[in-house]
């Protein structure tokens, strides 16, 4: 069962990469950079400092931070946990792929970092936003899907790694919603 689960996530990432062109390759390598998304970032600081006040967005950065913090040791944990080689380290499959840019990462890949990361700031941010921008939330989700798309494009991540990654990301993002809210409530009568 895990074999044939394996088997498809190696079928399905050979096509989904196969389908990339040089023409996009700048635009996948922008998107999969994780400096692209400074300006997102700051907009989204930006829009919460406008509802929020000074004080209430610097304890959100203090919860985001550790969020990602969270979020990048247990994709590594797992990472070194399962040992599964990225695509581009598979010497079985690496030359039936694309491999955009020069770099292919560390030597192991489940579950991808950048789709959870993405996952989680998209959700944090849109349930921190979704009172005053309701739009934000569906745009966010979208970003966090491309972004992890552009693992599978670049050659780096299996479907798989970012399937997971996102699903985590989405775990993550709102249980530390959950807790920013918690802490604020638990300061308002200390």
């Amino acid at each position: 069962m895990l074999e044939t689960l394996l088997n498809k996530d190696i079928e399905l990432l050979i096509y989904l990469n196969n389908l990339g062109t040089v023409q996009w390759d700048g635009f996948w390598l922008f998107i999969t950079n994780k400096f692209s998304a400074i300006p997102l970032y700051l907009l989204l600081l930006y829009l919460g400092y406008k509802q929020y006040g000074i004080k209430k967005i610097l304890i959100a950065v203090l919860f985001i931070a550790l969020l990602i913090t969270f979020s990048d040791q247990t994709s590594n944990f797992f990472k070194y946990g399962f040992k599964r080689l990225r695509p581009c380290h598979n010497e079985n499959i690496s030359n039936l792929i694309r491999i955009v840019g020069n770099r292919c990462g560390g030597l192991y890949s489940f579950f991808s970092g950048h789709a959870t990361n993405s996952m989680a700031i998209a959700v944090f941010f849109g349930l921190l936003l979704k009172n005053k921008y309701n739009y934000l939330f569906p745009l966010l989700i979208f970003w966090a899907l491309v972004v992890a798309y552009s693992r599978i494009y670049v050659g780096v991540h299996f479907p798989l790694d970012v399937f997971i990654g996102m699903f985590f990301g989405l775990l993550y993002g709102s249980i530390f919603y959950k807790l920013f809210n918690l802490f604020l409530y638990i300061r308002k009568f200390t």
